[in-house]
């Protein structure tokens, strides 16, 4: 195991002080409430969180100060787990725990995506160089995807970080949500156009690339099983898109099946086809996937109401994400009085683009959210935030208003 030099060892302590602290507060106290509500499956005051996953480069990594490897990632960890209430004072739930994620993976397709990224230190976009340009010619090219865990990496990082500051906040071993992309890799693949395509020209040949990957992640979860790697997903242990477990029905001492824990799908890659489309190429291997859930969440960026038909079928399905792309007063008559959160994802531009805040229109943008979601259980996540200009008030106000403008207008 690496050495913490003292000073290191005693930065990283001051922050689980802090992380402590910041858990017993009386406000954290306020947040687990609301917590509780999406827990219960009742309907209750809607969080509001702002992510800071795309601009860590801004409110991580200049806040560090350590200076070990092995304590940078620690320091890392501690400052991302706490960020939304330390910069943003947003509902972000915090026990007095130190969450260490299980090291396992699955690849859906062994190939590796080729990509130019963007110019620039902090430039998040990319464009993909297709691997795949024709599915009937290069269909050999496909590889099988792959599975696996890494569980020293796992014990080595709970074993430093319980012997750091193991007495401060207890380390947990955590598992997110199970895993289903099969589209997103394979847009990084063949490109956006080769795989629309490809459902014309190589219909069969399409729904074979498909069955393969969803034979991977059904391998996948199968070794899972078979080697005791499951982990109860329950209260605040991650689900995908950077939510949370919280439930009633799952088992929280003991996970032995996947049908005992919370998955994920979505393919926003196919939200520019017809529902039908979808229904073909799409669903059927998604429906295999969601059978091996005990809970789902689904979505990320795709027009979740032009295939509500489909995706409701799912009795499972628990967490629905609704982007700025959906008809959100529909989906919100879909979603009412169900035991299905509406897990709003609203647009960024208002805090990300320079110059003043537009308050008006920031208020505008959370009151029809809250109009369309009212009688819905509602969690608010700001994701796809690239840049606060490096001002961390322009984001806790933007988190205030968001607050404001939903209790105003949201109804049970």
């Amino acid at each position: 195991m690496d050495m913490i030099s003292k000073k290191d060892r005693e930065r990283l302590r001051e922050l689980a002080k802090r992380h402590l602290e910041l858990a017993n507060s009386e406000e954290n106290e306020k947040i687990l409430k609301k917590w509780k509500c999406i827990e219960e499956g009742k309907i209750g005051e809607p969080t509001v969180r702002f992510l800071v996953s795309n601009f860590t480069n801004e409110t991580i990594t200049p806040r560090m100060k350590c200076e070990g490897k092995k304590a940078r990632e620690l320091e890392f960890s501690l400052l991302f787990q706490s960020a939304g209430r330390e910069l943003f004072n947003d509902d972000t739930p915090l026990t007095g725990e130190f969450l260490v994620r299980q090291n396992t993976w699955v690849k859906p397709f062994g190939n590796e995506p080729k990509r130019i990224k963007s110019e620039g230190e902090n430039a998040k976009g990319y464009h993909i160089v297709p691997v795949i340009n024709d599915l009937e010619e290069d269909f050999d090219k496909f590889t099988e995807g792959s599975f696996g865990a890494d569980m020293q990496e796992t014990n080595e990082r709970i074993e430093l970080a319980n012997d750091v500051f193991g007495d401060i906040l207890k380390v947990r071993k955590v598992m997110p949500s199970l895993p289903g992309a099969i589209t997103y890799h394979l847009v990084h693949l063949m490109g956006m156009e080769n795989l629309y395509l490809s459902m014309y020209d190589y219909p069969d040949l399409l729904h074979k690339v498909m069955d393969n990957a969803c034979r991977v992640y059904e391998r996948y979860y199968d070794f899972l099983e078979n080697e005791g790697l499951l982990l109860p997903t329950t209260d605040v242990s991650p689900v995908a898109q950077e939510s949370f477990a919280f439930n009633h029905e799952l088992p929280t001492d003991k996970a032995t099946k996947t049908t005992d824990c919370w998955g994920f799908l979505e393919s926003q890659e196919t939200t520019a086809v017809s529902p039908e489309t979808f229904a073909e190429f799409v669903f059927p291997y998604q429906d295999r996937l969601a059978k091996r859930f005990g809970l789902l969440s689904y979505g990320c960026c795709e027009r979740v109401d032009a295939i509500w038909k489909y995706i409701s079928q799912w009795k499972n399905l628990r967490k629905l994400s609704v982007s700025p792309f959906n008809n959100e007063k529909l989906v919100g008559e879909y979603l009412r009085g169900s035991n299905i959160v509406y897990y709003s994802k609203p647009r960024a531009e208002f805090v990300t683009l320079e110059g003043p805040l537009d308050e008006e229109g920031i208020i505008n943008c959370f009151k029809d959210i809250a109009e369309a979601a009212s009688g819905c259980m509602l969690e608010i996540a700001q994701r796809e935030v690239n840049t606060i200009h490096g001002d961390y008030e322009r984001g806790r106000r933007y988190v205030e208003l968001a607050k404001q403008t939903i209790e105003k207008y949201w109804k049970p």
